[in-house]
């Protein structure tokens, strides 16, 4: 029993999503207050950042910080436990969030919070913040349906007939995996009798191996399907080219970002034993998803849904870091994520501002849009590079670490052979390779043909219309100060790989989570 009160420092570990919740609530009770909506939401996600700079500056000097509800100890008290990897994932999340934020003030329709918009985005990020920064994989459950509520309603919030298409697709298929999700929990629960992340990770070992293995399957299609892995990607593009771009972006920045998370934290910290059985299955998944997807980038002519491709063969390169489980590629996956919820959501708002430009959302009815905006141009072009992992653009640093881990396991320098590990350096570099081709084929059509595609493509395209004063300020400087984010980054990885690094190390020897927690392993 914990008998002295919760420092007044620790409280930075659940103020994130506190803070969230009560603004979210308190934005619905006055979401007919006019025009302080927004600047409520953004001063709310202002403070949030605050709190997750503070909190990652912490792990990053301290090691893993725990908080525990009430006054029971765990396992049987609920925690918040954050590690350098959930602090730094968090902490992303709410940079992308207020830049959405911004970004949707362009739109005027956009800017009316009466339809609970603001409010529906900071559930959202409660939701994001809550699975990143729980240390019991209840309430990661519990996040991930706060995370789907307000999903659907975001996804539905205009009321059009593709919005509703989309959101049937988006909620079945995570229906179903919810459903996976909780048989796991109450399998698990009956194997090892409890749910708090460090208690399974001292209790796994001495259960059955057996049916912890049929556990960490079912993990493994949960989060994988959550993820848009493949073959269980299918939501993915039906869905996100539906709702307005700025949620487009929020939602390929965040949710599918939560769920490779949830497959690192489970399949490499909390049950690394399964996870050595099902090896062959999770480099089949990481190999297929890294080829399949930016072939269907290149096949499709809708920019979103194209986008959304390429959304998937990142949780490829994700995936393929628990196929080559070395301190390099796990670090590589944690960088990825990092890296990929920043890049993904850029390239969405890039989109939104690129629809609204040509009036079109089939890349064969644009056109010629170089001419009219190089700014857009060339904030594609980097973002194309850095999604396909160009050096220097920061999507190349994570894609070296997983290489270099493939490398080393594949046993090429001494002649014993690892063909898993040979097929994933030879997918991540076709990833690469097709990714480049889908972004630069898109960036051709849209900015370097003149018009629509056909006899006439060399005609000017005269549907164009430049951006406004406010769509400039609101939508394109936002979405330029992201990019820039992504580009320093990329210029100057020290931080992020060494936060990478000690976040991989954090998973492949949980110790101090374990005592951060106020557990002992026994020896």
């Amino acid at each position: 029993m914990i008998d002295t009160l919760t420092s007044a420092a620790d409280w930075v570990v659940i103020l994130p999503v506190v803070l969230c919740l009560a603004g979210a609530a308190l934005l619905l009770m006055a979401r007919h207050a006019g025009g302080y909506l927004a600047g409520f939401a953004m001063l709310v996600v202002l403070a949030v950042i605050v709190c997750d700079l503070q909190l990652f500056a912490r792990v990053l000097a301290e090691g893993p910080l725990s908080m525990t509800m009430g006054r029971w100890l765990p396992p049987f008290g609920i925690s918040f436990t954050a590690d350098i990897m959930s602090a730094g994932f968090a902490l992303a999340a709410a940079v992308v969030t207020l830049i959405v934020l911004l970004y949707v003030q362009m739109d005027p329709e956009g800017r009316d919070g009466t339809s609970g918009l603001y409010a529906l985005i900071l559930l959202l990020l409660a939701g994001v913040s809550g699975a990143f920064l729980t240390g019991d994989l209840f309430n990661l459950y519990v996040w991930f349906e706060v995370m789907l509520i307000a999903s659907f309603g975001l996804m539905v919030i205009a009321g059009r007939d593709i919005e509703l298409d989309a959101t049937i697709k988006y909620g079945f298929l995570n229906f179903l995996a919810t459903s996976f999700f909780l048989a796991a929990l109450g399998l698990l629960y009956g194997l090892v009798g409890t749910l708090n992340m460090a208690d399974i990770i001292i209790s796994a070992p001495k259960a059955n191996p057996a049916a912890m293995a049929s556990v960490a399957a079912l993990f493994l299609l949960a989060f994988g399907t959550k993820a848009a892995a493949f073959p269980v990607n299918a939501w993915l593009p039906a869905s996100y080219h539906a709702p307005p771009p700025a949620i487009s972006a929020l939602f390929a920045g965040l949710l599918t970002k939560v769920g490779t998370y949830a497959l690192l934290r489970t399949l490499v910290a909390l049950l690394p034993g399964s996870r050595e059985i099902l090896e062959p299955a999770v480099a089949v998944i990481a190999i297929l998803t890294l080829v399949i997807a930016p072939l269907g980038a290149i096949a499709e002519t809708n920019l979103r849904r194209a986008l959304g491709f390429i959304v998937i063969g990142g949780i490829g390169v994700v995936i393929s870091g628990m196929a080559v489980p070395l301190l390099q590629g796990i670090a590589g996956s944690a960088v990825y994520i990092f890296h990929a919820i920043l890049t993904m959501s850029a390239l969405y708002l890039v989109a939104g501002l690129i629809e609204r430009m040509t009036g079109e959302t089939d890349t064969r009815r644009m056109g010629g849009l170089y001419a009219a905006s190089a700014p857009v141009s060339i904030l594609f072009l980097v973002l194309v590079f850095a999604a396909a992992g160009t050096p220097p653009f920061l999507g190349f640093w994570p894609k070296l670490l997983l290489l270099g881990a493939g490398t080393e396991l594949s046993g090429l320098a001494d002649g014993t052979l690892d063909w898993w590990a040979i097929a994933v350096i030879v997918a991540l570099l076709l990833n690469a390779f097709l990714t480049l081709i889908a972004g630069t084929r898109l960036w051709a059509h849209i900015f370097w043909r003149q018009g629509h595609e056909g006899e006439r493509s060399e005609e000017p395209n005269a549907s164009l219309r430049p951006l406004g004063r406010a769509e400039t300020w609101l939508g394109l400087v936002p979405a330029a100060a992201l990019v820039a984010l992504i580009v320093a980054a990329g210029l100057w990885p020290d931080l992020l790989l060494r936060s990478g690094t000690e976040a991989a190390q954090g998973l492949l020897d949980p110790q101090r989570y374990i005592a951060a927690v106020g557990l002992e392993q026994a020896p």
